[in-house]
């Protein structure tokens, strides 16, 4: 029953998100006085729809998506007058190009002269087209900003959670749990007499505020002796240390570990202490939300560049044998079952902690929404900003030269490749589905 509960939740956020998405295209066109005689969520057959004035509002059965249809999206050919059509084209890529300018121009009517949308100012264009990603930018900023300072982020604090007892020097990235042999030195940190629950608050003199701090503290110091102001049980003790080298991973500035072109993690040879910090719950004031939502949205940008490799991770575990990247693009079918796995699952938490998870779920779903539709190809929203910003580019070099008014710029020859484009959103549409249904990514 949760599990469902869970899918219905991921499939109700989807909803929204694309019908608000939806209506940050809606409302300045609206504004702006493009006649708009379709609002729809999802493709397919309509399920419901009410006309309301000179629009038509609706759901549609495959919630992959959603439009509005707007009157005049191209401009008609130079060669033909505004609010008709050419009989014949010849050539396939002409016909592609003529049916997208005939379908855009079919449902002009007399008395829409001035509400086309190739007829409106290049700055309202681009609010037009920009309005729905930035929908979902400020849907996933309102989820994450109450989310950092609400329930907060997991930070490494100094506090000691584990010491190791011994150190493997053939290993990596120690942890506090190994099994020690007798050629196995102690490990610094043990031999200092460092215990969990100690607070270190400051490493050779220098006060640190963070594991970051001190992590960088300990590698920089080699293997040179090493002092330690700890708090413990409300007193304040000075330890003594003497780190030893190891060749260690090289962590970039988002906290992950940096690999050569070869993909191999980077190594130094750094001081080495054996303890480890605790993981805490942190709320952030408001000031920080800038720096952690941007994090957000520049990590998903990398994310939308690394796809076509990630697609190809996709298809090896969905036709082979090998596991699927948790961190790898999914489907509406993946999301939801990642939904349902949260829902109906005890190891995350209890109610209000599978809550931000959701959130935190939707919240990504939408930073997705906002990137992929910048993209500045055809049929995405990008593509149609990306035309009106050339077409500024034009006018403005003509105006600077004394040169005519080129007129708009005719984005439906674009449209041969806005099918190439739209076929590979299928592709990858139906991969990612099937690969969810049959080797999905999993949480537990």
């Amino acid at each position: 029953m949760l599990y469902v509960l869970g899918v219905l939740l991921a499939v109700l956020g989807i909803g929204l998100s694309i019908a608000l998405h939806e209506i940050g295209h809606l409302v300045p066109a609206k504004k702006f006085g493009v006649r708009v005689p379709q609002y729809m969520v999802g493709f397919g057959p309509t399920i419901w729809s009410r006309r309301r004035g000179e629009t038509e509002y609706g759901v549609k059965a495959i919630p992959l998506g959603g439009y509005i249809r707007m009157i005049g999206m191209f401009p008609p050919a130079k060669d033909q007058a505004e609010g008709t059509m050419r009989s014949s084209s010849t050539g396939r890529m002409s016909q592609l190009v003529e049916e997208a300018r005939q379908q855009s121009l079919e449902e002009v009517q007399p008395g829409d002269d001035g509400r086309m949308f190739f007829q409106l100012p290049i700055w309202k264009r681009i609010i037009i087209m920009l309005g729905g990603p930035v929908m979902n930018l400020l849907i996933a900023l309102v989820l994450f900003t109450g989310i950092f300072t609400l329930h907060g982020v997991a930070v490494t604090t100094p506090t000691i959670s584990s010491v190791n007892e011994c150190v493997d020097i053939q290993q990596m990235g120690q942890q506090a749990a190994n099994t020690c042999t007798a050629d196995m030195p102690v490990a610094p940190a043990n031999a200092a007499g460092l215990k969990p629950g100690d607070k270190i608050t400051a490493i050779n003199g220098t006060p640190v505020e963070s594991w970051t701090d001190v992590r960088m503290a300990i590698r920089a110091n080699l293997d040179k002796p090493l002092t330690m102001a700890v708090d413990r049980d409300g007193s304040t003790k000075k330890l003594t240390a003497d780190p030893i080298v190891l060749n260690m991973p090289v962590y970039g500035d988002d906290g992950q570990p940096e690999k050569d072109a070869k993909g191999a993690v980077r190594t130094e040879r750094a001081g080495f202490l054996g303890a480890s910090g605790s993981v805490e719950m942190q709320k952030q004031p408001i000031t920080a939300v800038p720096g952690l939502f941007g994090d957000q949205v520049g990590a998903t940008y990398e994310l939308l560049v690394k796809i076509p490799q990630k697609l190809v991770g996709v298809a090896e575990a969905a036709f082979g044998s090998s596991e699927r990247d948790p961190n790898g693009p999914m489907s509406v079918v993946g999301v939801g079952r990642i939904a349902g796995e949260v829902a109906s699952s005890d190891i995350f938490g209890d109610a209000g902690d599978k809550a931000i998870l959701l959130l935190t779920l939707l919240g990504s779903l939408n930073l997705v929404l906002f990137a992929f539709n910048t993209v500045p190809l055809l049929p995405l929203d990008g593509g149609h900003v990306a035309g009106a910003l050339w077409e500024g580019i034009k006018k403005g070099w003509a105006r600077l030269r004394g040169l005519p008014d080129p007129g708009p710029v005719d984005v439906a020859k674009a449209m041969p490749l806005a099918y190439v484009v739209a076929l590979a959103f299928i592709g990858m549409t139906l991969l990612l589905v099937y690969a969810d249904i049959v080797k999905p990514v999993r949480l537990t």
